[in-house]
């Protein structure tokens, strides 16, 4: 696809990477599991609460819930509730070094469809305020997802990539301010980015996607693993809906990038959909971004949100092996 020309980089090629100190996982919350997509700028509000239950399990170290975080009034409070005496020992905060991504779902889409952002061309005034009006249905939602976060106790900060200065040539990313991201990590934060209209050196801007957000981050922070979540269960052989359709459970990278079922095996071809509204790729480009992580030697894992494979895959339970019992598809190099 179009975004893997700058990832197929060899590895002596890529700059010095900011990250010093390694990343646990870097997890992806899919746009369709955290949103109702069907319904404009709706969030999933109990699937966003589960999952961020599930990552404050396996990123805090306190088997206590720490306190809340968003300090924020919340509609129907008549005040801002915060008592400092909570927070005590500031050792029991502390996080794995975690990032998380998340994608737009019913947010931005509908936007940046409308406008054409995703094809460039700001000169056109109808481009120009799709931009403004994609930025600010992404950022609503990354506010809430950070709020969300913060309510666990995971001191989560959200990153819009265009602020951070990440840029696109042609689509594919040609510089992004990793700095700031690892610099987020080290002074104990979770950083939250996402899928966000950016500049594009040549088409004038376009809608960068967080799963190649997610693969550009990779290849410089190099997590032990990487967790896709998502609305079905995994990668599917055909459309999930339809009745016939297998999970594919495990898929082999090659050294070139190119993929191919390992489990289970199958007779037929794999049909991969993308929705109408879709500006970011869908299937395609998670399983193709998912495949160059793959090829760097990150074990990739495509999950249900807010399940308990789901929270298996995020605590880095698979990684000594997939228990026939685990429910996703697991990306992983062939060597």
């Amino acid at each position: 696809m179009a975004q893997n020309k700058n990832q197929n980089q060899t590895q002596a090629s890529l700059p010095d990477s900011p990250f010093t100190e390694p990343i646990r996982c870097i997890v992806k919350l899919g746009g369709a599991a955290i949103t109702c997509k069907n319904e404009l700028e709706m969030i999933n509000e109990e699937i966003l609460q589960k999952v961020s239950e599930q990552l404050r399990q396996v990123m805090v170290a306190s088997p206590e819930k720490p306190p809340g975080m968003d300090w924020s009034k919340r509609p129907g409070d008549s005040e801002i509730f915060c008592n400092p005496e909570e927070f005590g020992d500031h050792s029991d905060l502390e996080c794995s070094r975690f990032i998380v991504v998340h994608g737009a779902g019913s947010f931005g889409h509908f936007q940046a469809s409308k406008s054409g952002v995703h094809k460039g061309q700001l000169n056109k005034p109808l481009v120009k305020g799709g931009f403004v009006a994609t930025r600010i249905s992404v950022n609503t939602l990354n506010l809430e997802i950070v709020r969300a976060l913060a309510r666990e106790g995971i001191p989560s900060v959200g990153m819009s990539p265009f602020s951070c200065g990440w840029i696109t040539s042609e689509r594919h990313v040609s510089s992004a301010d990793l700095s700031s991201v690892a610099k987020t990590i080290d002074s104990g934060f979770t950083p939250v980015l996402h899928g966000d209209a950016v500049l594009d050196e040549i088409q004038g801007c376009t809608i960068l996607s967080g799963d190649v957000i997610i693969s550009h981050l990779a290849a410089y922070s190099k997590p032990k693993y990487v967790v896709f979540l998502t609305d079905v269960y995994g990668v599917y052989d055909r459309p999930p809906t339809e009745p016939d359709a297998i999970l594919l459970k495990e898929i082999a990278v090659a050294e070139d990038g190119s993929w191919s079922v390992v489990k289970p095996k199958l007779q037929n071809s794999i049909e991969l959909t993308v929705a109408a509204h879709d500006t970011t790729g869908g299937m395609k480009t998670k399983i193709s971004e998912a495949a160059m992580i793959a090829k760097l030697g990150i074990d990739v894992y495509i999950v249900k949100a807010a399940t308990s494979h789901s929270l298996r895959a995020l605590n880095g339970d698979l990684r000594g092996g997939i228990p026939d019992d685990w429910l996703g598809t697991v990306v992983r190099s062939s060597r």
